[in-house]
């Protein structure tokens, strides 16, 4: 099933270097990945494309010792340049196809997709796995619309490829997303806002597991 097993996908880390404080990213990485985390996203929106390379080349290292996938959020030519597994795109970044055409086939690419159509679109150009919400309104994204729980299960039935929920999720609400059929959860504040990155990766992990077990996907 693609480049992406669905068990990888159980606890997903989206970075966000704005809650850090004065802790370094690639050290908030590597934490979250020794407690659990089983997927890493560098998403630095303010950062420049100089700075996108050097963040990853530190962290793709962490991540390939840990048997981590790590993707670059939308810019397929930081992946190139620092040797990450692939690329996320949203509807309005670079098409999943032309992602696939330039990384190549071993290349990890997912896909944010917010209804059935836009999922099995998707599916049908390459992506390997789908991210789907904001399941919870985020101060992340401010603009986006909660995804309701029926569209997510149906986005879950209509594809082959594993989906991860994303947007708001945290240790209080992942639970309310058991049994629709998602491989697992993507977080941001959860574990880059919390004091203790591991202590916070270690309880969102057991969660995971409980909440996600239902839907056949394992753990990694």
């Amino acid at each position: 099933m693609g480049n992406v097993r669905p068990e990888q996908l159980l606890l997903y880390a989206v970075t966000d270097r704005t809650w850090l404080g004065e802790r370094l990213l690639p050290d908030a990485v590597r934490d979250a990945v020794a407690a659990g985390a089983t997927f890493v996203q560098l998403r630095e929106k303010r950062a420049s494309y100089e700075q996108k390379v050097a963040l990853a080349r530190e962290i793709a290292p962490i991540c390939r010792a840990a048997g981590v996938p790590f993707v670059i959020d939308d810019d397929i030519d930081v992946a190139i340049a620092s040797g990450a597994d692939g690329v996320h795109v949203g509807q309005d970044d670079v098409a999943c196809a032309e992602a696939r055409r330039r990384l190549g086939a071993d290349a990890i690419v997912g896909v944010s997709a917010h209804n059935v159509a836009e999922a099995r679109a998707a599916q049908a150009a390459g992506a390997d796995y789908l991210g789907s919400g904001a399941l919870v309104a985020t101060a992340t994204k401010g603009d986006a619309t909660p995804l309701a729980p029926a569209e997510l299960a149906a986005i879950c039935a209509a594809v082959d490829i594993p989906v991860v929920g994303i947007g708001g999720l945290n240790a209080q609400n992942i639970p309310r997303f058991a049994g629709l059929g998602c491989a697992g959860a993507a977080v941001v504040s959860a574990i880059f806002a919390a004091p203790d990155v591991t202590q916070a990766t270690r309880e969102l992990r057991a969660i995971c597991e409980r909440t996600f077990a239902s839907a056949g996907r394992g753990t990694a």
